[in-house]
């Protein structure tokens, strides 16, 4: 269906196995000693902590100085990035160095010895984080002139060592407000994003009712301006896996509750398509998850996580289950009643969109039958016991047997009779 949406993933920075400082040490000046201080992180976190004061006090001169002068094209883009973020709600921004360390660079022209850095990006929206959302960053600082300053962030790509991209690299952010969401878009039209504002504030509302819990009751929704903006915030370099995806709620899973750091972030060209309710039903989906993040842990099998957000989103919707499930429908009309519940696979991109869109349907039936024959509080009850159950295998079969009393082998069988039974 084309309303689907992509699988709630936990979104993990990639490790940058760098040489320690003794080596980059060896690599830059030879030998210790002095250079300790010119060359280690204690001197580069200085000139990180400079950056993040210029962004806090909004100071395009102090933040333009953390910059070599003579990277042209970075400083640029890095003078287009900090003027983008003119609108954007911050309550903090601050860099962390996590290890530095020397890769082959090519001889920086009238410039001194380079060193490569691995920094943690943290920031808080306004509002709306009450912990950081951190990102990765690699960068390339320059000594010239005495001092060290930041002449690339992607030299390390070669590698495959990416700086995570955020919204406002990707040009002028806008920001919209609403009663329980902030949207930030870029080439975006203020109806479009009043629009992801009004359907963000309906769908909070409507989880709510079903996830009654601790969490934010808030909801970011970040609007690229393409398909490729939308990969490149998810960390991808490959857009066409994101063609038919509607919306991806990024965050870790089974993080702090002090940290509802999601983003939902929207496909313009996926969500543009859809009806006024799919978009609903995307966007209460999405926010489905947010819900339900700190509850959601490598214990809870995709069917679960992804079954409940769309019972969620459908559960007022007033859609048959043939309606809301049209490809397993047609494969149970062929014969083909599926022998088993969605696997991780099943929800992977590279599965197809019939495969995917069956994985969602099955899921989402599995639950609603939860909900039809134990009631609603109990699905809640059991998306709660898979959560919280002790790592390792047989959590979702204890959750099943203190929930629902069933093995996961008869709980299989009845959803198969079920699917039958409501698609035939």
């Amino acid at each position: 269906m084309a309303e689907k949406q992509r699988p709630y993933r936990r979104h993990t920075a990639a490790i940058w196995a760098a040489g320690g400082l003794a080596g980059l040490l060896t690599a830059l000046t030879g030998c210790g000693g002095p250079a300790t201080e010119r060359t280690g992180p204690a001197a580069v976190q200085r000139v990180l902590d400079a950056r993040a004061a210029a962004v806090r006090d909004r100071d395009a001169d102090a933040f333009l100085a953390s910059v070599d002068p003579a990277a042209d094209g970075f400083r640029d883009r890095q003078r287009r990035m900090f003027a983008s973020l003119r609108g954007v709600p911050l309550a903090d921004w601050r860099y962390r160095v996590v290890r530095t360390g020397a890769f082959p660079l090519p001889a920086a022209a009238g410039g001194g010895p380079r060193i490569a850095v691995e920094a943690r990006l943290s920031y808080r929206l306004a509002g709306y984080d009450t912990a950081p959302v951190g990102a990765v960053q690699y960068l390339t600082l320059t000594r010239r002139d005495g001092h060290w300053r930041i002449s690339s962030d992607s030299d390390g790509a070669a590698d495959g060592k990416r700086t995570a991209r955020q919204l406002w690299d990707q040009g002028r952010v806008q920001v919209v407000r609403g009663d329980h969401s902030l949207v930030l878009g870029t080439g975006q039209t203020g109806a479009r994003l009043r629009e992801l504002a009004r359907r963000a504030d309906d769908a909070v509302p409507a989880v709510a009712d079903v996830w009654p819990g601790r969490w934010s009751r808030e909801v970011v929704v970040e609007a690229p301006d393409s398909v490729r903006g939308m990969a490149e915030l998810l960390g991808s370099s490959d857009d066409s896996a994101y063609e038919g995806i509607a919306a991806v709620t990024t965050g870790e899973a089974g993080a702090s509750n002090r940290a509802p750091a999601d983003r939902v972030i929207v496909n313009p060209r996926a969500y543009g398509e859809l009806s006024g309710l799919g978009r609903r039903i995307v966007l209460t989906h999405e926010t489905a998850h947010v819900a339900t993040r700190t509850t959601t842990t490598a214990e809870t099998p995709l069917w679960l996580s992804e079954g409940f957000a769309d019972w969620t989103a459908y559960r007022t919707a007033q859609r048959t289950p043939r309606a809301a499930a049209p490809e397993l429908t047609r494969a149970v009309a062929a014969g083909r009643l599926p022998d088993r519940l969605p696997t991780a696979a099943d929800f992977g991109f590279d599965a197809g969109a019939d495969r995917l869109n069956r994985a969602y349907e099955g899921a989402w039936l599995a639950c609603r039958m939860i909900a039809d024959t134990w009631g609603e509080d109990r699905l809640v009850s059991f998306y709660r016991a898979v959560g919280t159950a002790p790592n390792g295998p047989g959590a979702l079969d204890r959750a099943l047997r203190g929930e629902l009393h069933l093995s996961a082998a008869q709980f299989t069988e009845r959803w198969r009779t079920y699917v039958a039974r409501v698609l035939g």
